[in-house]
């Protein structure tokens, strides 16, 4: 037929074919000029917002609100944490001179035919046993899911433990002959500092007596008892699991302590014949809270021998 595309010439494509479907898009009834299809400019489409866009943005804020909360909560939370680091220090430092210190006199007569390190092995030993014993006490105390009272809890165990500490350390400058001078409160004092310190009291050099708790001996209390504290926290754990943990942890510092003052101390111990007569120590007037003094009174299977 005249006109026609000759036979020889038609091109047979399959369905699909990139070359169809591109003519289909683009043909007179779909293109952008087609019949009740309106053209959309350039600018109208940045100006309303996808669905996307507004799904992100959402997110965005409720994000930037949860940060916000955890900010508040980290600021509350480290103020609470002061707080207690402060009312521990605090009651740390009232009770330094309440301690009771037995003198060399008495331990020797307690535990006779030991020389000094054989007197020092039992002291320590007592007192790792009565810190195992406070960390298990307040472990088991934690069964129950109180978080309101586990400040308290660790107020606790902290005071009961630096309280046999500050005995512990006092005994062992008993027995290595290095009692500093003083009264009773320029010792505890003295003790309070080589136990925030973790040393022994050096006699030959004064400014290692701060008699006074000026501002640098409280800091250093404060971040002594803040590592106690991060320590201390896994024996909040229930199940009877903290308990195990606290006794563990307790007796461990406690002997890592004693250690180290008995390092110091033994270096510069006095041997018994050569101490000149000392006066016996006084007794505090006024004594222990009733839970602090029984845990200092029980000294615990490893002193007894």
């Amino acid at each position: 037929m005249t006109g026609s595309t000759p036979f020889r010439k038609m091109r047979f494509r399959k369905t699909g074919d990139p070359a169809e479907t591109q003519a289909g898009a683009t043909g007179p009834e779909t293109g952008p000029g087609a019949p009740g299809v309106p053209a959309v400019s350039s600018g109208t489409t940045a100006a309303v917002p996808s669905a996307t866009a507004a799904d992100e943005g959402s997110r965005g804020t409720s994000g930037a609100r949860r940060m916000q909360a955890v900010r508040n909560g980290v600021r509350k939370g480290g103020a609470g944490v002061r707080a207690v680091v402060l009312y521990i220090a605090d009651r740390i430092i009232e009770i330094a001179p309440r301690v009771p210190v037995r003198d060399l006199a008495t331990l020797r007569a307690q535990f006779p035919d030991l020389g000094p390190d054989q007197l020092a092995d039992k002291l320590i030993a007592g007192a790792a046993n009565a810190t195992s014993t406070v960390g298990a006490g307040i472990g088991a105390a934690a069964m129950l899911p109180t978080p309101p009272a586990m400040p308290a809890e660790l107020a606790a165990e902290i005071t009961a433990v630096a309280a046999i500490e500050l005995k512990l350390v006092a005994e062992l400058h008993e027995v290595y002959g290095q009692r500093p001078p003083g009264g009773l409160t320029e010792r505890s004092t003295a003790y309070l500092t080589a136990w925030t310190e973790e040393r022994g009291i050096d006699l030959t050099k004064p400014t290692t007596l701060n008699a006074a708790l000026g501002g640098q001996m409280k800091r250093e209390l404060r971040q002594q008892i803040m590592k106690r504290m991060f320590r201390n926290l896994p024996n909040l754990m229930p199940f009877m699991v903290g308990a195990a943990v606290g006794a563990v942890m307790n007796r461990r510092d406690t002997r890592k302590l004693a250690e180290k003052v008995r390092t110091d101390l033994r270096g510069r111990a006095v041997a018994w014949d050569a101490l000149r007569p000392l006066p016996p120590l006084e007794q505090p007037a006024q004594p222990l809270p009733e839970v602090l003094g029984a845990a200092l009174e029980d000294p615990g299977p490893g002193a007894r021998g």
